[in-house]
C-alpha cells in the first residue's frame, strides 16, 4: 500500500486549514492562567480548566473594546476562534470578545438589588456617618488569612502604629459568607470602635458577590459605627460601596484613607516647631533690642551712672597722680643726696646771711636808741608822760626831766 509524502509545511498547512474551517466563531470558558500585555497593545493570555490550557491571543484592534483589563485568576468567556502558526506549528485561540464568566445573570441582580435597596434609602447622603479624623481603635472585618488583612496591617504599620486594631474574622467567599459576614458586621459595631473596615482582596464577580447580598446591606445599613467598604479593585463596585460610609478602592487604599501618615505629621510638626522656634527667637531678639534701647536711655540719664563715671574718672586719675608721683620719685631718687648737699649749703650760706644782716641792724637799732644817746648827753623832758620841748615851759612850771638812768623832778624860775 502505497502513501504520499508531504513535507511538514505541507502537513502544517492542511492542519491550519482544517481547523480554521472547523473551529469558527465559538465560545470557550475558563481561568486566566497567565497575562501579558504587550507594548505593541496585543495581548498574549491563556486560560486553563481542570485538565488542560490553551494559549490565546487578542489583537490590539480587538483590545480597545474591552471594558475590563485582564487579570490571572479570572473567569472568563472567550468567543473568537481557533488558529494555526504554521512556522512553528503551534495552535492558539484567537479572541475577539472577552466577558467574564456568567457576568450577564449577576449584572441583572446586581441591578435589581441597587434599585430596590436605593428606594428604601440605603444609599442617601443625608444618612452617612462621618469617618473621624482621630482614630484610636478600628475593627477590619475580613478572613483573618487573607492578603487583604496582611496589606491592611502593613500600612496600618507604616502610617499609624498607635492604632488600636481588632480583626474579627469571617469568609469573605461562598454559599454561607454573606451571613458571616453580616453576623461579623453585628459583632465588630459592639467593640467600641472608631470605625468599621468591611472588605476583602480582588477576584472574580463570584468571588466578590458576597458584598452584592442584601444581608451584608442591611447589617451595614443598621451599624451605628461608621463603616468603609473596601472589596476587590478600583474597577469593582460593590453594592456595599453604596451603602458604606465611605469607599475605598482597596483594603490598602481605605487605610490610607482614614489614618494619618505619622511621617507626615512628623514632618508638619517640624515645619510648625520651626516656625514658633523662629518666631519667638524673632520676638525675642525685637524685645532685647527694645530692652537694651531702654536700658541704654535710663543709664545716660541715671545718678547712679554719671556717678560712676565720676568716680571712674576719679580713679583714671588718682591712677595718674599715682604714676607721676611714682616717675617723679623715681626720676629725683638718684639726684636727692646732691639735691639735699645743695640745700645744706644753701641755708648755711642764708644763714649767715641773716645773721650779719641782724647784726647790721642791731648795731644800727643801738645807735638810734634815745636812751643810748642820753647816755652821751642827751635827756628828754615831759609833763604827766608827754614829752614837751624846754621852750613850752612855762614860768614857775613844774616838769620832768631824765636821761637813761636818772629822773629829776624840777620847776621852772625863769624863761630866757
Amino acid at each position: 500500500m502505497s502513501q504520499s509524502m508531504m513535507s511538514v509545511s505541507s502537513l502544517n498547512t492542511k492542519i491550519k486549514s482544517l481547523l480554521e474551517a472547523t473551529f469558527m466563531h465559538i465560545l470557550v470558558e475558563g481561568e486566566v492562567a497567565s497575562v501579558t500585555y504587550h507594548t505593541s497593545g496585543h495581548i498574549y493570555f491563556s486560560v486553563k480548566d481542570k485538565e488542560s490550557s490553551i494559549k490565546c491571543v487578542m489583537w490590539r484592534s480587538s483590545v480597545t473594546k474591552l471594558k475590563f483589563r485582564l487579570e490571572k485568576g479570572m473567569h472568563i468567556v472567550i468567543e473568537g476562534s481557533v488558529g494555526v502558526y504554521t512556522p512553528r506549528g503551534e495552535y492558539q485561540f484567537y479572541a475577539v470578545h472577552i466577558e467574564p464568566y456568567g457576568k450577564g445573570a449577576l449584572a441583572l441582580a446586581y441591578e435589581q438589588l441597587k434599585e430596590r435597596l436605593k428606594a428604601k434609602g440605603y444609599f442617601d447622603a443625608q444618612r452617612k456617618k462621618s469617618i473621624p479624623k482621630h482614630i484610636k481603635k478600628i475593627a477590619l472585618v475580613t478572613a483573618k488569612e487573607s492578603a487583604a488583612l496582611h496589606d491592611m496591617l502593613k500600612v496600618i504599620e507604616q502610617r499609624w502604629p498607635l492604632l488600636d486594631v481588632v480583626i474579627v474574622d469571617t469568609l469573605v467567599q461562598g454559599d454561607q459568607a454573606a451571613a458571616q459576614i453580616a453576623n461579623a458586621l453585628h459583632y465588630a459595631d459592639s467593640l467600641g470602635a472608631d470605625v468599621v473596615v468591611v472588605g476583602r482582596g480582588g477576584g472574580s464577580a463570584e468571588d466578590l458577590w458576597s458584598f452584592n447580598e442584601e444581608v451584608v446591606a442591611d447589617a451595614i445599613f443598621m451599624m451605628q459605627t461608621p463603616v468603609v467598604s473596601a472589596v476587590g479593585h478600583e474597577v469593582d463596585v460593590m453594592i456595599s460601596d453604596f451603602v458604606a460610609d465611605l469607599r475605598a478602592p482597596t483594603p490598602s487604599a481605605a487605610m490610607e484613607m482614614i489614618l494619618p501618615d505619622a511621617r507626615e505629621i512628623l514632618y508638619t510638626l517640624g515645619e510648625i516647631s520651626d516656625r514658633f522656634t523662629y518666631m519667638m527667637n524673632q520676638k525675642l531678639q525685637h524685645l532685647l533690642r527694645e530692652l537694651k534701647h531702654t536700658e541704654e536711655i535710663l543709664l545716660r540719664s541715671s545718678p547712679s551712672r554719671l556717678l560712676k563715671e565720676i568716680q571712674m574718672k576719679f580713679v583714671r586719675l588718682e591712677d595718674e597722680f599715682k604714676r607721676v608721683i611714682a616717675y617723679k620719685l623715681e626720676h629725683f631718687s638718684a639726684s636727692l643726696p646732691e639735691m639735699y648737699k645743695n640745700y645744706k649749703q644753701n641755708m648755711v650760706f642764708i644763714l649767715e646771711q641773716k645773721r650779719q644782716y641782724l647784726e647790721y641792724i642791731d648795731k644800727k637799732l643801738k645807735m638810734n636808741d634815745p636812751k643810748l644817746q642820753c647816755r652821751k648827753g642827751w635827756a628828754q623832758t615831759s609833763i604827766d608822760g608827754k614829752i614837751i620841748e624846754l621852750s613850752e615851759l612855762n614860768v614857775n612850771q613844774k616838769f620832768i626831766i631824765e636821761d637813761a638812768s636818772t629822773q629829776i623832778e624840777a620847776l621852772c624860775l625863769s624863761k630866757t
